[in-house]
């Protein structure tokens, strides 16, 4: 799985757990398999590497789908440089005018716990997603721990207030959403897709030629509005680190 004698060997660092045999939560009647990577010392390069084959990094862990012969978990990363606003995304960067934005290190506050757990709770109540209170160890340990010099938060505010954190990895080529929540009473703001727009504004201000989204299944309501924010490229598969990753052009025709 991992080149040996090169900066990227993550020996004797790396704990390696595959869970599987487990309910997949986007597709019904479904199980799935995750091959799960605890890895306790990472480098920007390293990070860059890993994202562009498809992995995840929740914290410390760096995820990815083996699922067998379902194949229908794909990553999607967006085309910066050819990327052009719909109307309706111009509106929402309008109606974000007098929204403040500043980027930190990752943090743990109690504020930040009580936004999760209030947009989880939303969500919950609308799209019947499964919801239990995070506490804040489990918080840390998933969005703040492992973060190195290359995890970066993103604060929003109205009026003084924060109402929107995004959690990026600024990596070697471009930029990897890590996870985003914010406050469900500011739907005018329209806020998970403004804060998607400033990660593709601060990847052209950086020079970096992709947005990293992660997982996607087409046809899945979940992860529908990834394919608003065109042009995309789709990976095959997910390749090991030894295999160069190819990453192929894919459009939908947007009515």
């Amino acid at each position: 799985m991992y080149e040996r004698n090169t900066q990227y060997s993550l020996r004797p660092t790396a704990k390696d757990c595959s869970v599987s045999d487990k309910p997949c939560p986007y597709l019904p009647n479904t199980k799935m398999s995750v091959n799960h990577r605890q890895v306790d010392v990472v480098s920007q390069s390293f990070a860059s590497r890993v994202t562009q084959r498809g992995w995840r990094r929740f914290g410390r862990n760096y995820i990815y789908p083996e699922c067998g012969s379902c194949t229908e978990c794909k990553s999607l990363r967006i085309d910066v440089e050819g990327f052009k606003h719909s109307k309706s995304q111009k509106k929402a960067i309008n109606r974000n005018d007098d929204t403040t934005i500043s980027i930190h290190e990752p943090s743990l506050t109690q504020e930040h716990v009580e936004l999760y757990n209030k947009y989880h709770a939303y969500k919950a109540k609308r799209d019947a997603w499964h919801h239990k209170d995070v506490t804040p160890a489990e918080y840390y340990e998933t969005y703040v721990n492992g973060a190195f010099e290359f995890g970066k938060e993103l604060r929003y505010y109205i009026d003084d207030k924060l109402v929107c954190v995004d959690l990026i990895d600024i990596l070697d080529d471009g930029i990897s959403a890590v996870y985003c929540y914010y406050d469900p009473d500011y739907p005018r703001f329209s806020l998970g897709t403004y804060s998607l727009l400033y990660q593709i504004h601060l990847a052209k201000t950086l020079g970096l030629k992709w947005v990293y989204l992660g997982n996607w299944i087409e046809g899945y309501k979940a992860f529908a509005y990834k394919e608003k924010f065109q042009p995309l490229e789709v990976l095959e598969g997910f390749p090991k680190i030894v295999e160069q990753p190819i990453w192929k052009p894919w459009m939908k025709n947007l009515r």
